[in-house]
């Protein structure tokens, strides 16, 4: 199955944006810079509760639902980890669940970014795109 259109061409975004930075270094910091565009979580949201496990830094997630479309937004106390967080939020935001459920691309591996993250820090991405997942396959699911 191919991945819903609004995916191609959020992919297709993300290929050109990494193609036009070579240095892994300026990478990095456009990753600080999204953090740093990426509103904070008011701190009644920053709870255990919403952390996402299996990460070092705190990783907060908040998704939504209306509208028929997954939304969802992140915040965590490191600046880099946020900064991806929120690109794969992003990505994933205002898509419908079962496009969500059936995407089996990589929304980060064109761009190159996660060959420049620790281990630990690509395990936590790994525990957030599965969070995503899991919300869009509940909404599937609670949806008649």
């Amino acid at each position: 199955m191919s991945p819903p259109s609004g995916f191609e061409a959020k992919r297709a975004q993300r290929q050109a944006e990494a193609r036009s930075i070579a240095d892994p270094h300026e990478r990095l910091s456009r990753c600080v810079d999204a953090a740093r565009r990426t509103p904070s979580l008011p701190l009644e949201l920053r709870t255990d509760d919403r952390a996402v496990p299996g990460c070092l830094a705190k990783l907060w997630f908040v998704p939504e639902f209306r509208d028929g479309l997954c939304w969802y937004r992140c915040d965590s106390d490191s600046m880099v980890v946020k900064g991806v967080a929120a690109l794969l939020c992003e990505f994933f935001s205002g898509e419908r669940p079962e496009a969500i459920v059936a995407f089996s691309g990589d929304p980060l591996g064109d761009s190159g970014i996660e060959r420049h993250l620790s281990p630990n820090r690509r395990h936590g991405l790994g525990q957030l795109r599965g969070l995503i997942v899991a919300f869009a396959r509940f909404q599937l699911e609670a949806t008649p």
